[in-house]
């Protein structure tokens, strides 16, 4: 089982010609609307520490905390997602041997 939470930093160093703050993205979270097969056409990114639409560089001062909007719902969990897969070192907590294995498998079949 996952945990309730999921938040995913990016591990790769930034390079020095962005000057954009660290920015965590929420992936999973109880709260939030578990997607369906009813797929929802809008969708955006919006910074929970600023309470503003996400746009990089142009959200605010310090560190961002990045969740996917959707129109019609609200924020939304992402699943599975792709950086499960690239970087799951850069998940807190950490995906284990076992979740990483199932996520790869639910990626696989659908």
């Amino acid at each position: 089982m996952l945990p309730p939470r999921l938040l995913w930093r990016d591990p790769r160093p930034v390079p020095r010609f962005n000057r954009q703050e660290p920015v965590t993205v929420i992936v999973r979270d109880p709260g939030f609307h578990e997607p369906t097969d009813d797929d929802c056409a809008t969708f955006w990114y919006a910074c929970r520490t600023h309470h503003r639409p996400y746009r990089h560089e142009a959200c605010g001062e310090g560190a961002h905390l990045i969740a996917l909007h959707c129109q019609e719902h609200g924020p939304e969990s992402f699943w599975p997602d792709p950086r499960m897969l690239m970087f799951p070192e850069g998940f807190t907590p950490r995906l284990s041997e076992e979740q990483l294995a199932r996520v790869r498998a639910e990626d696989e079949a659908g």
